[in-house]
């Protein structure tokens, strides 16, 4: 996240009456509704979990234990579980 002084940007009055409320402290803004973001639109995670999430389930369907599969992908055998049952169920409803 960027700082930007507010000198640089606002007008004085409103600077005053911010400083009513805090005075020399950080204030964050959010961006408005409108602009936001979902959870990795600004990148291909989404994507990239979603391939993995299907090479996790392609394995176990080869016979891959649960076990084998968190070694091989770093994560628990709970996350395993749980990868699997969701692609189970997205592959049952198409």
């Amino acid at each position: 996240m960027d700082y930007i002084r507010a000198a640089e940007i606002l007008p004085q009055e409103l600077i005053e009456q911010l400083q009513q409320y805090v005075d020399g402290a950080a204030v964050y803004i959010p961006k408005k509704e409108e602009e936001k973001k979902a959870w990795g639109e600004k990148t291909n995670i989404k994507i990239e979990l979603a391939r993995r999430n299907a090479r996790i389930y392609m394995d176990h369907l080869a016979g891959r234990s649960n076990k084998e599969l968190a070694k091989k992908y770093y994560l628990a055998e709970k996350s395993i579980q749980r990868i699997i049952r969701q692609e189970q169920v997205k592959r049952n409803s198409i």
